[in-house]
């Protein structure tokens, strides 16, 4: 079964499925927020997780959408006021939580493309022990495989847009 499946079958199964109480999981929503000309991505070194990631996390009762949290989340994390985010989920990834508050569970993370349409200094949220911009040919060190196949795709995805 493929993770879309997944999902549908998770939120088919559990009510509550979105909200970050839903045991053994729940759907989270995040987002490879890149400058303008998508050259570059804006991680967090993730004050719980320890790593460098992309901005996201648990949906809230006001979110309507996925998109919508991952674009609330991005905002929030970042600072940044002008970003706008692609509809269309860059990717599906299931991931264990090891610390925190959900540790032992797992996050079943859909994942966006959000651009800073303006300008890209941020402001670093107390979730982050410090957000940075990396080229997206260059991410730091042991990032996790997840946020380089989610630069994979934020390249691909702005490569084939003719509007850049």
């Amino acid at each position: 079964m493929g993770l879309r499946e997944h999902y549908l079958r998770h939120l088919a199964e559990y009510g509550d499925g979105m909200w970050r109480s839903c045991r053994p999981e729940h759907v989270t929503a995040s987002a490879l927020v890149v400058n303008s000309s998508a050259s570059r991505a804006l991680l967090t070194l993730h004050k719980v997780v320890g790593h460098w990631l992309q901005l996201g996390g648990h949906c809230e009762p006001g979110d309507t959408t996925l998109a919508g949290a991952a674009l609330r989340e991005a905002t929030e994390e970042s600072g940044l006021s002008e970003l706008s985010i692609d509809p269309v989920p860059l990717q599906l990834s299931r991931h264990e939580i090891l610390a925190g508050g959900c540790a032992g569970t797992f996050h079943l993370d859909v994942q966006f493309l959000v651009t800073a349409t303006a300008g890209t200094d941020f402001v670093v949220s107390e979730e982050s022990h410090d957000l940075a911009w990396f080229s997206l040919d260059a991410l730091p060190d042991h990032v996790d495989h997840t946020v380089q196949q989610l630069a994979h795709r934020a390249r691909e995805r702005t490569a084939a847009s003719p509007a850049r």
